[in-house]
């Protein structure tokens, strides 16, 4: 239901922040990083433009089509570079402009025009493999990463990896101009396979919740949940999966937002 659901409420700007909370120990020699990932979350790749003729023969053919609006893209864009102005002033780009010569070309041209609105933002543009590579040898580097629906799908995934893990990754499925609900979610999904464990880490849950009551302009509220979760990893508590039960991880976390 996600895709229909993003659709229909128009939440196109999916926001993905990505950073080692403290005494998380990430894969990489690297920390020090807070990275905002922004995938265009309606259109792009994941349009649904497409279908199958001639199924189960020899001649069959299926057909996936990228739909790229100037609408679309350009809200996106302008979307990033509020939020890269609102921060460290850094946007990046990420296309496969080399090989994609229409649509990726176009969202190149996109970022350009709206870069001489924004001066005092930085704009740099990157090939998705480029960018891949980026994220695990210098993640430092970035801020804002503006991308599309399948390449910020793909980067947010290694943004999760490079934060510890999935159980850390919080999304926002925005609609910037309220004229419908948002969505807040985990990234990793409902894991039906762990079910009544007690061993799933709620920390991207309720570092979701953190987006949500941000969105809803309760910012003092949605630093106070972002602050007690990083108390309860500074202690080593739901740092590595398996270390601590759900109920235990929740319960710290609460226990920081009563401190």
């Amino acid at each position: 239901l996600l895709l229909p659901i993003r659709k229909a409420f128009n939440q196109y700007a999916n926001i993905r922040p990505h950073r080692l909370l403290e005494g998380v120990e990430g894969p990489l020699k690297a920390d020090g990083f807070d990275i905002l990932c922004i995938r265009e979350n309606t259109e792009g790749e994941y349009s649904g433009a497409g279908g199958r003729v001639h199924e189960g023969k020899d001649n069959e053919v299926a057909v996936e089509t990228s739909v790229f609006t100037r609408a679309g893209v350009e809200r996106i864009l302008r979307f990033g570079f509020e939020q890269a102005r609102n921060r460290r002033k850094h946007l990046t780009s990420v296309t496969k402009s080399n090989a994609q010569k229409y649509s990726m070309v176009f969202w190149d041209e996109v970022t350009k025009e709206l870069a001489a609105e924004y001066p005092e933002v930085t704009v740099s543009h990157m090939h998705i493999d480029a960018m891949a590579a980026k994220m695990v040898m210098a993640p430092q580097d970035l801020d804002v990463v503006v991308a599309s629906n399948l390449f910020g799908d793909i980067l947010t995934d290694l943004g999760a990896a490079i934060q510890g893990g999935l159980g850390f990754a919080a999304s926002a499925n925005i609609n910037p101009d309220r004229s419908a609900p948002s969505m807040f979610e985990p990234v990793h999904g409902s894991a039906p396979d762990i079910a009544g464990k007690n061993i799933a880490n709620p920390i991207a849950a309720i570092w979701s919740l953190a987006q949500m009551l941000e969105h809803l302009g309760e910012a003092d509220a949605a630093e106070a949940v972002l602050s007690a979760i990083e108390a309860a990893t500074a202690k080593g508590i739901g740092i590595r999966p398996g270390l601590n039960s759900t109920e235990d991880i929740t319960a710290a976390v609460i226990a920081a937002l009563e401190a």
